[in-house]
């Protein structure tokens, strides 16, 4: 019979300490809980994080979370939860090359997107006018998994999540998560170009010739970035990429933000979406006892609660619940 081992959570810890990179933040130097909770016997801080993580309800509903296309049809379209799965893939695969601790980058990418609103970016746009500032995914992200789903996450990995976007100017506090801010990146240009090809809203002859020197096909794509910021971030020390390499990413992001994010195509949709959004946020402020209970967060203002129940909707069940309330029927 073949021998088994059994590894504890000790035994794996002292191993993150001999075999990770100084750099690494090892699970025995964690900031520690907001409720500090007995050790697991067999999983490490980080690994219960991503556990969690995978099991809450606002993980779940990323499957019916739009990426770019609002709402799609098509089968092979991205969601915000396929993305969510190739930005925890890049990351770990970079994570492995750079001996950086993978369980915690693992856990921050998987949780990095449970912020955000129905329809994408736009609904950040959306829900904007209704808060001080801007409405950001990120931060709603740690409320989320802080307040409205409390799982009781490490402080590293809800400060990943904070800071994954970059437009937030604090960087994240662990190469971790600087690795999720660089995994996001890489994830989301490389589907969202095919995605856009998908929908005929591009062809691959309209990309400008920064792509073609990422590589022929999304896999190359995603070995030339990856690639770049393990040989980049061994020789400077911190987590970083090859200035050419950030160069032609940012080329191609460029075109998308021309082309497909704002290109006419998304237009009408986009001003669908801000209206379907808007009119719940008003709707449910305005009956408050219409909101369900789980979001009813003591010393919350009714439209803050509001908030947080519309910014957690489905794309589809955000459609449904607006064709419920302000549909006209043929009896109106």
């Amino acid at each position: 019979m073949t021998e088994m081992i059994r590894r504890t959570r000790r035994q794996r810890e002292l191993i993150e300490n001999e075999l990770l990179s100084p750099a690494a933040t090892r699970s025995l130097d964690s900031r520690g809980r907001a409720v500090s909770e007995e050790p697991d016997e067999f999983r490490t801080a980080f690994e219960r994080d991503r556990d969690r993580v995978i099991h809450s309800k606002a993980f779940r509903r990323l499957k019916h979370k739009t990426q770019v296309f609002l709402n799609p049809e098509g089968d092979h379209y991205v969601t915000r939860l396929t993305h969510t799965m190739q930005v925890a893939q890049v990351g770990r695969a970079m994570a492995a090359g750079l001996a950086l601790n993978e369980a915690l980058t693992e856990a921050i990418c998987l949780a990095h997107d449970v912020g955000h609103s129905p329809f994408g970016h736009t609904g950040e746009d959306a829900l904007t006018p209704y808060v001080e500032g801007e409405w950001l995914h990120s931060a709603q992200g740690v409320r989320v998994l802080s307040v409205l789903e409390p799982v009781n996450l490490s402080w590293e990995v809800l400060d990943g999540v904070r800071a994954h976007s970059w437009k937030i100017e604090e960087p994240p506090a662990t190469p971790e998560g600087q690795l999720c801010r660089f995994a996001d990146r890489i994830a989301y240009l490389t589907h969202d170009v095919a995605d856009a090809i998908r929908a005929q809203v591009i062809s691959f002859s309209d990309l400008p010739p920064a792509a073609s020197a990422l590589g022929q096909s999304a896999r190359e794509w995603i070995g030339t970035m990856v690639t770049s910021v393990i040989e980049a971030s061994t020789t400077a020390g911190n987590v970083t990429i090859h200035p050419d390499v950030l160069g032609r990413m940012n080329e191609v992001r460029d075109f998308m933000f021309g082309r497909v994010y704002l290109g006419p195509e998304m237009e009408a949709p986009k001003t669908r979406a801000i209206t379907v959004i808007r009119d719940l946020v008003d709707f449910f402020a305005a009956t408050p006892h219409q909101v369900p209970e789980s979001y009813k967060v003591d010393d919350a203002t009714d439209l803050t609660r509001a908030i947080d129940y519309v910014a957690g909707m489905t794309d589809r069940f955000a459609l449904t619940t607006h064709d419920r309330l302000f549909r006209p029927t043929l009896f109106d």
